[in-house]
């Protein structure tokens, strides 16, 4: 059974998810203070986590700034009352890999959760090594390197790279990369531009191999047209 960790200090909201969730056979534990969450956190990491902005002791994008240094591929969608572009961007720039804003859905959330869980424990097939310039890929080591270099990147963000290099070369329209990784909600186009942007710069000199089609999507290429 997977197990999601609920980081929120309203009652109700922290009651209801984790009910949702339990009915839907996941393990949950609910956190009103940051500091329950660490401590449970110590002990058992679980597969997912689900983190609001807003809390007490400590706000949501330092837990989430702690959480990647530590651990840069676990799973973390962001919940908060905001819903402006600049704290989607802000969520997203900082490791989230999704991103809920408040008043939500039980059906969303619970897609939102089954897409990023699925994402995580994908697993490898028979080709799961590529190979493109300086940069590898390995799928079943869930590995990337740049010049034999290990390059650290969310699940989300290696799920993106992994979709395109599977493709060959071959364009990936948006359309496809967020059914694939979103699933059903993925709200705004510019939740995709931000993760191929924190991609990108976290390849270093082999995010050049990432190319973006105009008004398309994106591709894998050696040369930087």
């Amino acid at each position: 059974m997977e197990k999601i960790y609920f980081v929120e200090d309203d009652d109700n909201i922290r009651k209801l998810v984790c009910y949702a969730l339990k009915r839907e056979n996941y393990a949950v534990e609910g956190f009103a203070l940051p500091s329950e969450f660490y401590s449970a956190y110590q002990n058992e990491k679980p597969d997912l986590i689900l983190l609001d902005i807003m809390l007490p002791e400590e706000d949501g994008l330092s837990i989430l700034g702690k959480i990647r240094r530590k651990d840069p591929e676990m799973p973390v969608i962001m919940i908060t009352a905001k819903d402006s572009e600049f704290d989607k961007v802000t969520g997203l720039d900082a490791g989230a890999d999704d991103y809920i804003a408040k008043p939500f859905g039980m059906t969303e959330m619970i897609s939102r959760v089954r897409a990023v869980l699925r994402r995580s424990k994908r697993t490898a097939d028979e080709n799961s090594v590529f190979h493109i310039g300086m940069m590898t890929v390995d799928s079943a080591k869930h590995v990337v390197t740049v010049s034999g270099e290990p390059v650290s990147l969310s699940f989300k963000e290696f799920a993106l790279l992994e979709i395109l290099m599977r493709a060959g070369g071959k364009v990936v329209s948006r359309e496809e990369l967020f059914s694939k990784i979103w699933g059903e909600f993925y709200g705004e186009s510019r939740t995709l531009d931000v993760h191929i942007r924190n991609l990108r710069s976290k390849l270093g000199k082999a995010g050049k191999y990432i190319q973006t089609v105009k008004n398309i999507g994106y591709k894998i290429g050696e040369d930087d047209e």
